[in-house]
């Protein structure tokens, strides 16, 4: 029996470590970019509606079995029902909206909306869900507040976004309720401006390489 797309998208996040936060202003970079990104062993893409394009961008890497795509900056169940129709494999809001939380729910869609306060992590686990995005990371107190977090939720798991970096993913890796972590340095504009496909697999491959050394290599034991 396959596993539930929840439980799949969790353990591939999690395995992976790191996700990059793509804006593409170029359909014909999707695929390209994604293939260079594979090169880092990064499959668990989130592309973000902040462009025109990025509803065009998921649906063009949606179509590929090798990747795992799905639509960041996700603001309202409108947004949620245009990427899922996109062939968005899963949802990320940079705040907690009630109503496109139960969207996702209601069609098995993974969901991790974003929060950075205690009643906000409160409310997340009262809806029924146990992966949140921590945003925005650094301006919210980084890995302090996360680690006080942990004790009145010890069982919500975090992708902490915000200020994170190939110089401070480990300190954030190390934590025991930080399933992965997202940014954008990998993937940065004039990167993709310039086409330098080869610089961002570089990148990646250290991101991966990072997330290794943090973990020990132990990525399997943090769930």
């Amino acid at each position: 029996m396959a596993k539930p797309l929840a439980d799949h998208f969790s353990e591939s996040l999690r395995e992976q470590g790191v996700i990059p936060v793509i804006v593409l202003d170029q359909v014909a970079d999707a695929v390209p970019l994604a293939e260079a990104l594979s090169m880092g062993e990064l499959s668990v893409l989130e592309i973000t509606l902040r462009s025109s394009v990025g509803l065009e961008c998921i649906e063009t890497v949606a179509k590929y079995d090798r990747w795992m795509v799905g639509a960041g900056t996700v603001l309202n169940r409108d947004d949620a029902r245009r990427a899922i129709d996109s062939g968005a494999q899963f949802i990320v809001s940079p705040g907690l909206d009630e109503g496109t939380v139960a969207y996702c729910q209601d069609r098995n869609i993974p969901i991790v909306p974003g929060v950075c306060t205690p009643s906000e992590a409160q409310r997340a686990i009262n809806m029924g869900l146990r992966l949140v995005k921590f945003f925005p990371a650094e301006a919210f107190g980084g890995v302090a507040t996360l680690k006080a977090l942990k004790g009145p939720f010890p069982n919500l798991k975090f992708v902490p976004t915000g200020g994170i970096a190939l110089e401070n993913m480990d300190s954030y890796l190390e934590l025991p309720n930080v399933l992965a972590v997202g940014g954008s340095w990998m993937v940065a504009r004039p990167l993709l401006e310039s086409k330098n496909f080869a610089q961002i697999g570089s990148l990646a491959h250290f991101a991966r390489e990072r997330v290794k050394s943090a973990r020990h290599e132990g990525l399997g034991s943090l769930g």
